[in-house]
């Protein structure tokens, strides 16, 4: 079925093949000769064949970054790897190889149409990430199993569908089983999916398609459900408070407190430790609906700085193109007249003319340039200060409501250690009412002992709350500073484009003029 070894060794995908590759595919006659001296990058080639070449591994081709269609058909590739890189890939052509599972694909987000024709595949798996495939030709391979064409399900774009040759095309219902389940199909096996075709199927596959998709939707649902607490939790880790609205700070510090775990067997305590629990949890929800509050404000702080950066850029560009604009008009006005002139004084004049003018160009776009630098400076600076009076409230209040948790643990540890004395006493004196587990009994043997596992516990608990306030004002003064860092860095790249932008046009309109084929000038 698939292609055997040839004698000649497998070759390996090195630059020296590339090199060819992309030579043999970029342009022809002066082009080619051009782009053979000048070098082409790798980065910028949309289109490569690697086929009839002997591969037996798919590497090297992380440079491709731009890559829309790969063509390695008839080699003897065993595995689908090394394509991660390749994140625009729309095409792939992997036919006549000698693979047997479909895998290595996850990184195709944008692939339309594969083409895995003649090789050893046994199941249709593993391309869950392949949203707009359009085209999927796995024919002459191996496919057996009915039911696993299902999966075909999750892919709505798909239209074209090749699997002749595969041992389940000799199912006498494959045809009715494919159109009745796979109902976004167009073409199937080279041939167009008619009307009637279809009512059989649908006929014939009613009952179980109706529990399939009862199924599928309960499925999607639950997805949807799923993708929204996991959007939910990420606005809850952007305002640094996850998990806050919920008992997991407490019950963190009970997780890593075997002391207390063992205290929390005490009698009579669980009415204490509910109460301190209750009271815990209501100030972390205030920690956490402070947090929201603040996230809320952050963005809206940000969408508003954003616009105000957006407006008075566009606003900068519209001065700038009618500025343009106009001097396009006289531009073409006095090219128009130097090309009927051949008085050498007059096109001197005109010349000189259009020269004061490209200058005067120059000075005004500088200057709307140097406008807007001086105006997106003072934005970034109110920006700056606003951001940073926000945060610092943020973390001042929030600091205070974990205050309220330390006070919280040292009231209960104070009612803690007078509880425990209390029972070190009847223990002592044998006047227990309840018999104590033997882990719980072990702490009560004499006061330093309960006192040391007392105080163990505590510093648990403290230490928990600590790190979760250390993680806050961390995390919000990072998220500032690269916020910021990140605005500069954009506004500093954005100017150096724009200057080099002004350098090249006027440097163009200076060439304009030079390279203008005048009449012959008569003195």
């Amino acid at each position: 079925m698939s292609r055997l070894y040839d004698t000649v060794e497998p070759s390996v995908i090195d630059d020296e093949m590339l090199k060819k590759a992309v030579e043999e595919q970029g342009p022809k006659e002066e082009a080619g000769k051009i782009a053979k001296q000048e070098g082409i990058d790798y980065c910028d080639v949309l289109s490569l064949r690697l086929d009839f070449r002997n591969i037996l591994k798919v590497d090297n081709l992380w440079q491709f970054t731009k890559l829309t269609k790969l063509q390695m058909d008839n080699n003897i590739i065993e595995k689908i790897e090394g394509l991660d890189a390749l994140v625009n890939l729309r095409w792939l052509d992997l036919s006549f190889n000698n693979i047997e599972m479909l895998e290595g694909l996850d990184k195709l987000t944008k692939l339309e149409d594969l083409t895995m024709y003649n090789n050893r595949i046994t199941r249709l798996e593993n391309m869950d990430s392949l949203p707009n495939l359009h085209v999927l030709s796995v024919g002459n391979n191996k496919i057996d199993q009915l039911d696993n064409l299902i999966y075909l399900r999750r892919f709505p774009n798909l239209r074209t569908l090749n699997l002749s040759g595969n041992p389940v095309c000799d199912d006498q219902g494959y045809k009715l089983f494919v159109v009745a389940y796979l109902s976004q199909l167009v073409y199937l096996d080279f041939r167009l999916i008619d009307e009637d075709t279809r009512q059989k199927a649908h006929s014939l596959y009613e009952n179980k398609l109706g529990e399939l998709m009862h199924n599928e939707k309960q499925a999607e649902v639950a997805r949807q459900a799923e993708e929204d607490a996991e959007k939910e939790l990420m606005k809850h880790k952007e305002a640094y408070v996850e998990h806050l609205n919920t008992p997991l700070l407490f019950e963190s510090m009970y997780k890593e407190d075997p002391e207390g775990m063992k205290l929390s067997l005490l009698p009579g305590l669980q009415d204490m430790l509910k109460d301190f629990q209750d009271k815990f949890v209501d100030v972390c929800l205030k920690t956490f609906e402070y947090g929201m509050k603040g996230y809320g404000k952050r963005c809206t702080e940000l969408a508003e700085f954003n616009a105000c950066i957006e407006a008075a850029k566009s606003e900068n560009k519209r001065q700038a193109v009618k500025v343009i604009d106009e001097f396009d008009e006289r531009k073409k006005k006095l090219f128009s007249e130097l090309l009927v002139t051949s008085d050498a004084v007059d096109q001197e004049q005109k010349m000189n003319e259009y020269h004061e003018d490209v200058n005067a160009i120059w000075d005004v776009l500088m200057g709307f340039e140097m406008q807007l630098v001086d105006q997106l400076e003072e934005t970034i600076k109110d920006f700056e200060r606003n951001m940073t009076d926000m945060t610092s409230q943020l973390v001042e209040y929030i600091q205070g409501l974990i205050t309220q948790l330390r006070d919280l643990e040292n009231a209960h540890n104070e009612k803690l250690l007078e509880m425990c004395m209390s029972v070190l006493e009847k223990v002592v004196k044998n006047e227990m009412d309840e018999e104590l587990p033997d882990d719980l009994r072990m702490l009560f043997v004499d006061k330093d002992t309960i006192v040391n596992a007392i105080g163990a516990s505590h510093d648990v608990h403290l230490i928990k709350i600590d790190n979760r306030e250390d993680e806050i004002v961390t995390r919000s003064g990072s998220w500032l500073t690269g916020c910021l860092q990140d605005i500069q860095a954009g506004e500093c790249a954005r100017n150096r484009a724009r200057v080099v932008e002004i350098s090249s046009y006027i440097d163009h309109l200076r060439d304009e003029i030079d390279t203008l084929d005048l009449p012959e000038a008569i003195a």
